[in-house]
């Protein structure tokens, strides 16, 4: 099995308020299926929910009261995005079914637990795929915290035990700078824990779920012997597909892991 993570700014335009890319999330999905393997698809919230949580600072957790009525609009967008998303694979023929973290799982101090993981390998196991996505869960200590998408893979790579961990993103991997805003970037083709803090902390867009140094010290817990974790670019069009057919192709491969 392999476990995606659809970035949200390939579904989205992190910039714009709920801008949702139906057209690329349609071709996205028809390269997974026609890859032949089977998956288990997370998203991000990407516009649907860094907009609104950025503007209310929702990532510090409960400051004061007029966060509230923010927590209620994001986990109703982030919801709304998620079935859009499960509709356009209910349309390629992929059963699948919405499962809101927020409503099923809690974080403490930011760390999300998932302490019963019947409902999801147990959907797996009849061969519906659970699809979760990014999205605004209770925190024990600090009222509630957003729960990244990333944070998910994590969690679900323990649950699944993936062959192969796949990020799919808007760039063609890890740089030692954001491409975005500097012609001279290079491409990292394989990440290690010894490189990472050479890379530059930077992001072009708000991104209130840690930006690529948390992507990528992500991909390197999630890797292990046996298993790579890549980051590949969803823009180019059948790159998604031959990765999954073990083809090469341009992207960055996480090694080792950072503990």
């Amino acid at each position: 099995m392999i476990l995606i993570k659809l970035g949200g700014s390939v579904i989205t335009d992190k910039s714009r308020y709920r801008t949702f890319d139906g057209q690329r999330v349609s071709r996205l999905l028809d390269e997974i299926k026609r890859s032949g393997q089977r998956a288990v698809v997370v998203h991000g919230a990407g516009s649907f929910g860094h907009v609104l949580a950025k503007e209310h600072s929702l990532q510090d957790g409960l400051c004061d009261d007029t966060q509230i009525p923010a927590v209620a609009r994001v986990q109703h967008d982030v919801r709304e995005l998620s079935s859009m998303v499960v509709g356009k694979m209910l349309e390629k023929g992929i059963p699948a079914v919405s499962v809101a973290p927020g409503s099923c799982f809690v974080m403490d101090d930011g760390r999300l637990l998932i302490n019963d993981s019947e409902a999801l390998t147990g959907l797996y196991g009849l061969g519906i795929m659970p699809v979760l996505f990014g999205d605004v869960v209770l925190d024990r200590r600090k009222g509630f915290g957003i729960c990244s998408g990333d944070q998910i893979m994590e969690a679900l790579s323990g649950i699944f035990k993936p062959e192969r961990v796949v990020f799919v993103s808007d760039v063609d991997g890890l740089y030692d700078r954001d491409p975005k805003t500097h012609k001279n970037a290079g491409l990292i083709c394989e990440v290690t824990a010894e490189g990472l803090a050479n890379i530059a902390r930077e992001t072009t867009v708000a991104d209130v779920t840690g930006g690529v140094c948390s992507k990528m010290e992500t991909m390197l817990r999630m890797c292990g012997p046996g298993r790579d974790c890549v980051l590949v670019n969803g823009t180019v069009e059948n790159r998604l597909c031959s990765l999954l057919k073990g083809e090469t192709v341009i992207c960055t491969t996480a090694r080792g892991d950072i503990r």
